[in-house]
């Protein structure tokens, strides 16, 4: 991506680094809050078995060394002064490497990554009641540590770096912070650390009992800082000038501070490959309740010694349902094609064939992660149009039980749903996104930059390039909202007819996935 590729900006700025799965991104965020000289790199993700995804630690290093030297380059060019570097980062995506060559020993193992799926289950049920109240989420089907643990005893190169005291674990933000820093900081924060689901939420702390009773050595634990520490200068020969580290964050906590999620109740939605649905809770964090499943608490972000909490939701099948129809099975042309076709569906609400888009499985709001998809209710009768409408619908509908299970476990409505992402640009699915919800859908002027932005504004409120986050999120503007159409009633009737179809299709048997 590339932005305002002829537009002369001055002033200060934040130089801000957002590392995703599938690609990374570099910007200058100015003291007006907006993202400028946007470059990017797309990144390889490999699935070398059916559970296994990795990707090269070099390669996610090597491209966000080329698009932060490039905005570089623009900044000078420019006359702009880079006051501070930012990082947004994927989330428990391990690596190991050598302190001494600064080179990884094996691949990252990437946080879709499921390979150790079955033996975590079976420590479930020992260890996710007291998991659940300690770090806000159960044992899950990933684990970096055990990952860890596993090649340190079973990879001769790496035990061997370990017994030297030259192996070096982290996620993706220690990785990239180790080597911006000249190998000099070692550390990682709140936002990546609960991902990992080694976080005590409450004492900013590793839990130690649950990462040793994996097998992983404590002494390899990256220290623990605040999501907008100071976290070191970065080192002149890598980036060409010497300015504090200021912020790391989680990507979707990022996502979260751009799109306004400040106080509690306020709500953002991404809409991506899968959809992601977080939401600010306050000083207090609130933690999962029984009978809600796959929602999290996790730190929203830490600031200085005060953490603000949120919640989390996500579904795994969004834009990967819309390539499916398109480019798998060509059924339309484009996502865009899809949504007019929808427009133009004839039939009522709620009437017509139905979609559940289960492709990797269902946490919310039933956990089911060996759940399939479905298309039911053909008939000789059903048209493109009516297909497409029943795709939108059951990805809204999939987005609303992560609305209703974060609102349920907050205990209350929330208060704000803004939203961005690729697939948000669907007006179809917006509308239809605000007629389930019942709330009004705001969706942000430039979703794209969302994660760098808000660990840019982080860091430039450390720096004192802003007051507060306040003021900065506050100043950006405004974006389309799309206000319910339907009435209580008519809400409440689609809604329990959802689950009723979703319900059926959970407790049908099925063909095992391969």
């Amino acid at each position: 991506m590339q932005t305002s590729p002829h537009r002369v900006s001055t002033g200060r700025a934040v130089l801000a680094l957002d590392e995703g799965t599938t690609g990374t991104r570099a910007g200058l965020v100015l003291e007006d809050g907006a993202a400028r000289h946007v470059r990017y790199r797309a990144i390889e993700v490999d699935h070398p078995g059916d559970l296994l995804v990795e990707q090269d630690p070099m390669e996610i290093w090597g491209a966000t060394l080329d698009v932060a030297r490039q905005a570089l380059g623009l900044a000078h060019r420019d006359g702009i002064t880079v006051t501070a570097v930012a990082l947004s980062t994927q989330r428990a995506t391990a690596v190991l490497w050598d302190s001494a060559t600064g080179l990884p020993l094996l691949p990252a193992v990437v946080w879709q990554d499921r390979r150790h799926a079955a033996e975590l289950a079976v420590r479930a049920a020992g260890w996710d009641d007291q998991l659940m109240r300690r770090q806000g989420r159960p044992v899950g089907s990933r684990s970096p540590f055990l990952w860890a643990a596993r090649q340190i005893a079973g990879h001769r190169e790496v035990a061997a770096a370990h017994r030297a005291g030259r192996l070096r674990f982290g996620t993706v933000d220690t990785w990239l912070m180790w080597h911006l820093t000249g190998g000099s900081v070692h550390a990682t924060t709140p936002t990546n650390a609960a991902s990992t689901g080694g976080y005590l939420l409450t004492e900013h702390a590793w839990d130690e009992e649950w990462i040793d009773a994996l097998g992983f050595p404590l002494d390899l634990l990256p220290r623990l800082l605040a999501d907008d520490a100071e976290f070191g200068a970065s080192d002149p020969s890598v980036l060409g000038v010497r300015v504090p580290v200021a912020a790391s964050m989680g990507d979707q906590h990022a996502a979260l501070v751009a799109l306004g999620g400040l106080a509690a109740g306020q709500g953002m939605g991404m809409f991506g490959t899968g959809a992601f649905v977080d939401a600010a809770t306050g000083p207090v964090p609130a933690l999962p309740r029984p009978g809600i499943a796959g929602v999290v608490a996790q730190p929203g972000r830490r600031q200085g010694d005060t953490t603000h909490y949120s919640l989390e939701a996500y579904t795994s099948t969004v834009g990967s349902a819309l390539r499916w129809l398109c480019e798998d099975l060509r059924l339309f042309a484009s996502p865009g094609e899809l949504g007019e076709a929808a427009a133009n569906a004839t039939g009522r609400p709620g009437t017509g064939p139905r979609f559940v888009p289960a492709f990797a499985g269902v946490r919310t709001p039933r956990w089911r992660p060996g759940a399939t998809a479905a298309l039911t209710g053909l008939t000789l009768a059903t048209t493109r149009a009516d297909l497409a409408r029943a795709v939108l619908d059951g990805i809204a509908h999939s987005v609303c039980d992560l609305v209703d299970g974060v609102a349920g476990t907050l205990g209350a409505p929330l208060s704000r749903l803004r939203v961005g992402g690729g697939v948000s640009g669907s007006d179809p699915l917006m509308q239809t996104q605000a007629d389930l919800t019942g709330l009004a859908v705001e969706r942000v002027a430039d979703s794209a930059t969302a994660s760098l932005r808000g660990t840019a504004y982080l860091a430039g409120v450390a720096q004192g390039l802003w007051t507060c986050l306040e003021e900065v999120v506050e100043a950006q503007p405004r974006g389309r909202t799309f206000e319910p159409a339907l009435g209580g009633a008519d809400r409440a009737a689609l809604r329990a007819d959802w689950r009723s179809v979703l319900d059926h299709h959970l407790d049908t048997p099925g063909p095992t996935p391969h």
